[in-house]
């Protein structure tokens, strides 16, 4: 066994790298900020009712001008203020929203949503107000992101079954997913806000204080409405040129056993490209779904071609992440694809619980990047700990390490356990520097749940942005 601790990876930002995205954008500026084709204005379409909309609009000037750090706090880093967004700091970028880019929801339509007798009808009723006024929009106005800005009783109403008057159905009911998948053809990405979380001052039952909010909230609108990034993992050129696949499986809404798998091919500059399999099947023991050889073959054929077609190359290595364990089928079936594309370098490696805990020194949880190595294909990853930069454990939780295995083997353990780590940090719907699972696998896990709501018939969206 080896232990040992990981150093944070470095973060590329418009002049300069760091490991912090919120230090990072605040000094150097974001990462596209040399892409001519970048937006210096994002034009933000809105749906709420009045009362709602104006909280957006008092929002929105806050975020313009600046949000004031945590006062009691002494954690700088970690707490640290919103200096705004505009075109000459920071995002390097404006807002900008009107009534011509605002659609109004009459309080009697909000009502009677509320009213009805089961949670089912609630969100049926909720998502087609809301599609109605963004199709508006989209069609209609120049707009590059619409907020939606849910109404505190609805948002209550279309997540709690309480007073159904039928039970909970077996068919799966969710609001913002419903709706997210509903809207994906309009070509517009959406950003839901309950009204009480755009509130300046931080209200009872918030975890995040607003300067922290103000962060996640303009970094997820910079994201969704540019269509770049903020901000990337620093190249390492001494590395061959390499694509980042995570896959994994999501029910379909009935719950039957019968599931889909999808994938997540990602660039080293974050960009990525979606793709969404066939149905699989279930181990009979465990219960956990796989593919066979065949399914495993077409979808990553498939994903090596799409990233073809948007990169105009093919990588010279690529990296599997799966939340499961890989059977014998699932790798033959990659193998021949990689094989067949005439890709040599490759590693396999399945991401998942483990029940091992190290205990740190003194009353903290270990550091953010302790590993230990139980064998040469084998070990523990802390992606949640203590961060001396923040000079504490941010978490509220005991953090939970990763087990990491590794099937087919080109990179060593310890290397492939700092590319997990880097991948952590490529999240832009959170500023925090220190999320549990790389994005791979996040956003494998964003994209089933959305997926789920979308038409076998209906061509998904490539981009993150609609997904998260």
């Amino acid at each position: 066994m080896k232990l040992l601790t990981l150093a944070e990876p470095l973060l590329e930002f418009g002049t300069g790298t760091h490991i912090c995205p919120r230090t990072g954008i605040e000094h150097m500026g974001v990462y596209d900020k040399r892409d001519e084709l970048r937006r210096t204005e994002l034009r933000i379409g809105v749906v709420g009712r009045g009362e709602g909309v104006d909280l957006l609009d008092e929002w929105l000037a806050q975020c313009r001008n600046g949000i004031e750090r945590k006062k009691e706090s002494q954690l700088l880093n970690l707490f640290r203020g919103f200096g705004g967004i505009n075109q000459s700091y920071g995002f390097l970028t404006r807002l900008i929203n009107s009534p011509q880019y605002t659609r109004i929801l009459q309080k009697s339509e909000i009502t009677g949503v509320v009213k009805l007798a089961s949670r089912a009808q609630r969100v049926e009723r909720a998502v087609e107000l809301y599609y109605e006024q963004i199709r508006f929009l989209a069609e209609n106005r120049s707009v590059d992101v619409i907020v939606c800005v849910i109404p505190n009783e609805m948002f209550d109403s279309v997540t709690s079954s309480k007073g159904d008057e039928d039970g909970e159905s077996e068919i799966e009911t969710n609001f913002r997913r419903i709706l997210k998948a509903k809207c994906m053809h309009l070509g517009v990405p959406l950003q839901l806000v309950r009204e009480k979380t755009i509130l300046i001052t931080k209200q009872a039952g918030e975890q995040q204080d607003p300067a922290t909010r103000a962060w996640n909230f303009c970094t997820a609108l910079y994201y969704k409405g540019n269509r770049t990034i903020p901000w990337r993992l620093v190249e390492d050129t001494a590395k061959l040129r390499s694509c980042y696949i995570g896959i994994g499986f999501y029910k379909s809404r009935d719950g039957e056993t019968i599931s889909s798998s999808l994938a997540q091919v990602f660039d080293e500059f974050g960009h990525g490209i979606i793709l969404r399999g066939t149905p699989v099947s279930i181990d009979k023991k465990n219960r956990h779904p796989y593919l066979n050889e065949d399914q495993a073959y077409e979808l990553l054929r498939d994903a090596l071609d799409e990233y073809d077609r948007a990169l105009q190359h093919m990588p010279a290595r690529i990296v599997i992440h799966k939340s499961s364990h890989f059977r014998d089928s699932e790798r033959k079936g990659f193998l021949r694809a990689l094989d067949e594309k005439g890709i040599r370098s490759k590693d396999f490696v399945a991401i998942t619980g483990t029940d091992i805990r190290l205990f740190g020194d003194g009353d903290y949880p270990p550091k953010r990047g302790t590993m230990l190595a139980i064998s040469e294909t084998e070990g523990v990853l802390y992606t949640r700990g203590t961060v001396d930069f923040y000079k504490t454990y941010p978490g509220a939780y005991v953090p939970k390490p990763l087990r990491v295995t590794v099937y087919e083997q080109d990179s060593s353990l310890e290397s492939l356990c700092e590319e997990i780590l880097g991948l952590t940090k490529m999240n832009w719907n959170n500023t925090q520097m220190d999320g549990r699972l790389p994005i791979t696998l996040e956003c494998a896990r964003k994209i089933g749940d959305i997926m789920k709501y979308v038409s076998p018939t209906e061509k998904p969206q490539v981009s993150y942005s609609f997904y998260m």
